[in-house]
């Protein structure tokens, strides 16, 4: 029995979608105005995870993923830049698929852009009005009137008048109420603008996902998501606009990613501590890094540090030492009780709200009995823990390929050196037997030596 968190309830709940073993699932993507974080990682491999183990366990899943191409931070970016904001907004969208592609995070079923979805915000707003939940103001931005709606805050915890006094409000003389949202901009001087029953202009950032969401998975859908700051004000918006317009309850599950930290700190640009995805990408092996923000469970805060990816890089090493010279085409015997017992410990981690680390712990038990068996009975757990730690998007690369990338050496050149050493010893010049190794450690080749000969891994 699968149980999830959900956010609005504030309690782990047993999982049940709308519509027996599909799943509709939207997840608040990238505003495109720049390169993607280290926290816009954390968030994408959270629910990359959550996508492939539901799938894993047999749901049809219609997994939505948005992209806002219009709002201030891209339109002050691309007059910057002196280039049209699609321009900005077309290359920063190549970038990030090529980030994601890297971490080997599944490229969404649907990825509605805001600007393809103008006409269902034009009518969702306009539905608004006519429910007197939203008005024009004297500028033509239109607003949506917080106080209406008697729900506001329920996703949150937050209340109105903990809200009247913050200073997050802005006062705004053409607002009704201090606590009003924006719906629909009017347009400004030299801003791209679209046509609307209240004059040019463009949306707002909330009503954006309102109503992507409903065209792709309708009124009420299964799970929404996103990162551990959209909850307010952007999701709670959602709810009282889509609730509102709709008259239909809007998601029934609310899922939320914890926090990225750098060194116990928040991840901030002013504090020198910002980290592009392609930043880290310089350092560590995606696969290493993915790792590392898969193995703390979804919803709790990660601290990303350096010691954190290299234990994360010995992990890993483990992880595929325990499937070299292992014959992993083999079929995994489905009756075999310990085959039974390593799935059914790995499915009971994930079913616990997504719990990885509980199931990462059952990959390396499983490594420990690999380690101790041998013939048909070692390919076969080694089998099961690939198939396992797919689940989790891991181990996806061939072991003995793992361990030579990022090497620059000539793979010729090493084999060359590992004969040398071996007429070396042969020898019994054992100085330059040991010279060849130390040199070849210092340029981060490791020699392994076995009774079958000697290979080689990049440190």
């Amino acid at each position: 029995m699968l149980s999830i968190y959900n956010t609005l309830t504030r309690k782990k709940e047993e999982f049940k979608p709308l519509v027996a073993g599909k799943v509709g699932m939207y997840v608040c993507g990238m505003t495109v105005y720049d390169f993607c974080h280290m926290g816009h990682a954390r968030v994408m491999v959270s629910f990359d995870v959550i996508v492939r183990y539901l799938r894993h366990q047999g749901y049809d899943v219609n997994y939505i993923r948005n992209i806002t191409d219009i709002d201030d931070k891209i339109i002050n970016r691309a007059n910057e830049n002196g280039e049209d904001f699609n321009v900005l907004v077309d290359r920063m969208v190549d970038a990030m698929n090529e980030d994601f592609a890297k971490l080997n995070v599944l490229t969404p079923d649907s990825e509605p852009k805001a600007t393809d979805h103008i006409q269902g915000i034009l009518d969702m707003t306009q539905t608004l009005i006519d429910k007197e939940f939203a008005y024009v103001g004297k500028s033509g931005d239109v607003y949506y009137r917080v106080r209406k709606f008697e729900g506001y805050g329920k996703l949150s915890g937050k209340v109105l008048e903990e809200l009247e006094s913050g200073s997050r409000v802005d006062v705004v003389e053409d607002k009704e109420d201090p606590l009003d949202f924006v719906l629909w901009k009017a347009a400004k001087p030299e801003e791209p603008s679209w046509s609307s029953p209240w004059g040019e202009g463009r949306p707002g950032w909330h009503i954006e996902c309102s109503a992507m969401s409903t065209c792709c998975l309708g009124n009420n859908f299964d799970i929404h998501g996103g990162g551990p700051d959209l909850k307010f004000p952007h999701h709670e918006n959602e709810i009282a606009q889509s609730e509102a317009a709709t008259g239909e309850n809007y998601a029934n599950s609310w899922m939320h990613a914890g926090a990225l930290r750098i060194d116990g700190e928040k991840m901030s640009k002013s504090l020198g501590n910002f980290f592009t995805i392609r930043d880290v990408l310089k350092e560590y092996d995606a696969e290493v890094i993915r790792f590392f923000l898969a193995s703390v469970q979804y919803r709790s805060e990660i601290n990303y540090s350096q010691d954190g990816l290299k234990d994360a890089q010995t992990k890993l090493d483990r992880l595929y030492n325990a499937l070299k010279d292992c014959d992993l085409s083999v079929e995994v015997p489905a009756d075999d009780a310990a085959v039974i017992d390593f799935k059914g410990r790995f499915v009971q981690a994930m079913d616990d709200d997504f719990n990885t680390p509980k199931a990462i712990a059952v990959l390396f038990e499983l490594v420990t009995q690999i380690n101790k068996a041998q013939g048909d009975v070692k390919n076969q757990l080694a089998a099961l823990l690939k198939m396992l730690a797919d689940v989790l998007g891991c181990l996806q690369a061939d072991p003995e390929e793992y361990f030579k990338q990022g090497v620059e050496l000539d793979d010729a050149y090493i084999q060359d050196m590992i004969e040398k050493r071996k007429q070396a010893k042969k020898d019994k010049d054992f100085a330059l037997a040991d010279k060849i190794r130390m040199d070849l450690d210092a340029q981060g080749i490791e020699l392994q030596d076995s009774r079958e000969g000697t290979t080689w891994v990049s440190k």
